[in-house]
């Protein structure tokens, strides 16, 4: 469409199967009614009492909590219109042996889809292209709304189809899933992603895993950029506070400075998977920091203009105090600003003490928060050699990166050939062949590739899926979501 178009009509059904419907849960409603295929009409929210039996009876489990809310907040004197719809399909269902799987690929339980073929004989299942509006419309309640449901209402409404709620290539995945009754692949996330629901509205981590699921379950087309987002803000400071420019600018002691330091330290540790020891607070002959998981280290922090050249001294004299033999057994590592003095390198080489800059720090947390899966310790640890290694380090993130990019050119170089083709997956091979002429950022075997595949369709990660074949040739994969590396 792409240009406003306006349509007459508005199909009133209970506001949760609205909710299902704009958030991907459902592409099917249960009007009562043929509707042709192309008819256009706006989605009219109405209340619990046209629903043929109870809330908790007539709503999967899952879907309940979505259910129920959504009836509470429906006003009584007025409603928002907040997405309109394109028929695809219609069709009819008059037995109940089909009902079980039905039932598991939409929202309503066995026992409502059975009791509304026991009042009606049949249901009418119709597949539903959704649009969200730009802006909700609010309209007065119709009164005589009960009468109504599952039919049409005159609501001229302009509208246009720019905000599509799944894209063309999951529209038709879910359709031939449903059409060919096709049971769930992943009924466990499906519990996970209601669970997380409750939490999402007030923990950040929560919302982004709920929605990484919708994504991965064909809930959700829409892409969500790994962000620093307001929660993650405090990484920015990470070389403010190592530097003391912070500081400076507030007038803080010396002591506060070098203590925001190690406090912004001991969180950042924490975020890469560290596991901080609590024993071992810093102050006067107290070590800084001490991990012990996944591997020892010892970690002394100091914020200001340069390191100074007793640091080596101090940590080793303090270390084999708190921590006496264990203490050589651990990686050694100093947090500071500035370039470290000849002197310094020097103390650090003979005490096999590792050393880098606050904005190291800083650039390995954002790494992690732009990619939360991205930092692996246990490899971390064979950069964290003796001496001044902000460059080892660099060079760590910089292969995580390209490992991230050529992951992101696979997912892509399988969305494309299904955009290209209208297949619904594509074999290992197929790709294989493609991938040489995709301008790609290294070579890799047929058993790479397939191994990457593999990564990638895990209901872990969940940017491609995976349809089984008789061996590992003969697996087929499919687009997801995106896997942006900007």
């Amino acid at each position: 469409m792409n240009q406003q178009t306006l349509i007459p009509t508005a199909l009133c059904l209970p506001i949760p199967d609205i909710e299902a419907l704009i958030q991907g849960r459902t592409i099917v409603a249960l009007p009562r009614m043929f509707i042709r295929p192309g008819q256009q009409f706006s989605l009219y929210p109405a209340n619990y009492s046209t629903i043929p039996l109870s809330v908790e009876r007539y709503y999967r489990s899952n879907f309940l909590p979505i259910a129920q809310t959504a009836f509470k907040l429906l006003s009584s004197d007025k409603v928002l219109i907040k997405a309109w719809a394109k028929c695809e399909q219609c069709q009819i269902l008059d037995e109940t042996k089909s009902l079980e799987v039905l039932s598991q690929l939409t929202i309503w339980t066995k026992e409502g889809l059975q009791e509304i073929i026991r009042q009606r004989q049949h249901i009418f299942i119709t597949y539903l292209r959704v649009y969200q509006l730009s802006s909700s419309q609010e309209v007065l309640v119709n009164h005589n709304i009960q009468e109504k449901v599952g039919k049409f209402v005159s609501l001229p409404l302009t509208v246009s189809d720019t905000k599509p709620v799944l894209s063309d290539r999951l529209f038709n995945i879910r359709k031939h899933q449903l059409q060919n009754l096709q049971p769930p692949l992943h009924p466990e996330l499906e519990q996970l992603q209601s669970a997380l629901i409750s939490l999402a509205t007030t923990n950040p981590a929560a919302k982004q895993l709920e929605q990484d699921i919708k994504v991965f379950l064909g809930w959700s087309s829409e892409q969500f950029v790994k962000q620093i987002d307001s929660d993650l803000a405090w990484i920015n400071d990470i070389a403010k506070l190592g530097d003391r420019s912070i500081e400076q600018e507030e007038k803080k002691s010396n002591y506060q400075a070098g203590t925001d330091f190690e406090n912004i330290t001991r969180q950042s540790l924490n975020f890469l998977g560290f596991q901080v020891e609590e024993d071992y607070k810093g102050g006067a002959g107290g070590l800084d920091l001490f991990c012990s998981q996944p591997y020892p280290l010892v970690c002394e922090c100091k914020a200001g203009k340069s390191i100074p050249d007793r640091t080596v001294e101090e940590l080793d004299r303090i270390g084999k105090r708190h921590l006496q033999e264990n203490y050589m057994m651990a990686v050694r590592l100093i947090i500071g600003p500035g370039q470290p003095t000849k002197q310094l390198k020097q103390s650090a080489q003979i005490s096999k003490i590792s050393i880098i800059n606050a904005m190291t720090l800083q650039k390995l947390v954002e790494l992690k928060a732009k990619y939360p899966g991205s930092v692996n310790l246990v490899e971390l640890k064979q950069y964290l050699e003796t001496g001044q290694i902000d460059k080892k380090i660099d060079e760590y993130i910089n292969q995580v990166e390209k490992k991230i990019a050529l992951r992101s050119h696979l997912v892509k170089l399988v969305k494309q050939h299904q955009d290209n083709t209208g297949d619904e997956a594509v074999e290992v091979a197929t790709l294989y062949g493609a991938y040489g002429y995709s301008n790609p950022p290294q070579s890799l075997t047929r058993e790479q590739m397939h191994e990457i595949l593999i990564e990638l369709s895990s209901p872990l990660t969940g940017y491609l899926g995976r349809t089984k074949g008789n061996d590992w040739r003969s697996d087929r994969f499919y687009f997801l979501r995106d896997l942006p590396t900007s």
